[in-house]
């Protein structure tokens, strides 16, 4: 099997990152590299760079890897984390903006299907205008 985009999940609450992970490994088994991290370093609600930074690691592909957020402070961390990557990674990262439950499932599938990060950040993100 050629490998697939890698799907990161961030948000704000460990249980929403969880389930909704959980929903995507339904859809789309083990054909894509999954991620998911949620609240901030404490367990509260919020977000972690260093959190983000190990999920973009664990879904790494050579493909790159689309990450779903849920909050404007998701999208910050997520940034950062991307910016303390090595420079030739950081191309491969992009964040969707597109609702972090369907465009999840969405970005998924689309990598399931082997396609390219762009056309994966592109399905995801056609929820938003569709």
């Amino acid at each position: 099997m050629d490998e697939n985009v890698g799907i990161v999940i961030v948000s704000h609450s460990e249980k929403v990152a969880c389930g909704t992970a959980e929903m995507v490994r339904q859809m789309v088994g083990d054909e894509v590299s999954l991620a998911y991290c949620g609240g901030d370093p404490n367990g509260g609600l919020g977000s972690d760079v260093n959190k983000i930074r190990t999920a973009i690691d664990t879904a790494w592909t050579e493909k790159g890897v689309a990450i779903l957020v849920d909050l404007g402070g998701a999208e910050t961390n997520s940034e950062m984390a991307i910016e303390m990557l090595p420079p030739e990674k950081q191309p491969k990262v992009l964040i969707c903006n597109a609702p972090i439950v369907e465009g999840a499932i969405m970005a998924a599938t689309e990598a399931a299907s082997g396609a390219s990060l762009q056309e994966v950040r592109s399905t995801a993100e056609e929820i938003c205008i569709g």
